[in-house]
């Protein structure tokens, strides 16, 4: 593998959040082992195992061509975080903090199945293995108009990491089966699974393209409008 570090700044790195940039420092082990240029890619480190490591808080759909061409120099691992608990803090324009409030939404490994719902088939590329950093973040606000007419013009300036609570690593396929909370042969629905898994239906048919997709479950069949799933 043929790895080198751009000039002290690259376009990527002055773009990143607090929060992307604590997690590259953290899975690469230092700031000498970030930003590395591999062909006409930069990742945004190396682990101490020589594996690439690509931190993606959003969708993996930007990554579906970028992935396998770095696989062909070494085993990559995207790490994503999931926002347990979030804290927005609200700023002036001066930087002084106006306000401080907990989020009303709770983020949980589930919240992967939305990330992977335009890359479903990424996980079968050998080589690369996914890690879920369950984190709590501070999200930054601006109240200086130009945002949103939603936050009634309050601009979103970034994310930080405030808490570490573990990871989850998905190493091969086998590890997806940890969101099938049945039993072998088991039959069941979207519905099904969004009972058992305490989640929304809407999550629950996100999960189950993905898995469907992985050959982790297979379609069986309907019951009435329902369409039915087996471990596969």
């Amino acid at each position: 593998m043929s790895a080198h570090r751009p000039g002290r700044f690259s376009i990527g790195a002055e773009r990143e959040s607090d929060l992307h940039r604590s997690l590259k420092f953290r899975y690469s082990g230092g700031e000498e082992r970030t930003e590395m240029i591999i062909g006409d890619f930069v990742c945004d480190g190396i682990g101490k195992k020589g594996e690439l490591i690509e931190v993606q808080t959003g969708s993996f759909g930007p990554l579906k061509k970028k992935i396998p061409l770095l696989l062909k120099s070494a085993p990559v691992k995207i790490v994503h975080p999931i926002i347990l608990t979030m804290y927005i803090e609200t700023y002036d324009k001066t930087g002084a903090l106006l306000r401080r409030r907990k989020s009303n939404r709770r983020g949980s490994p589930w919240d992967l199945f939305k990330a992977l719902l335009y890359a479903p088939e990424l996980p079968l590329c050998p080589g690369l293995s996914i890690e879920l950093a369950l984190v709590d973040s501070t999200e930054k606000r601006v109240a200086d108009g130009k945002g949103s007419w939603r936050r009634k013009g309050v601009s979103i300036a970034g994310r930080g990491l405030l808490a570490w609570h573990g990871s989850i690593p998905l190493l091969c396929l086998r590890d997806y089966r940890r969101f099938v909370p049945f039993k072998k042969g088991q039959e069941f629905t979207v519905q099904g699974l969004g009972e058992k898994a305490g989640i929304n239906r809407d999550i629950a048919g996100k999960t189950l393209y993905v898995l469907t997709k992985l050959k982790v479950v297979e379609r069986i069949g309907k019951k009435g409008n329902a369409w039915v799933y087996r471990d596969a």
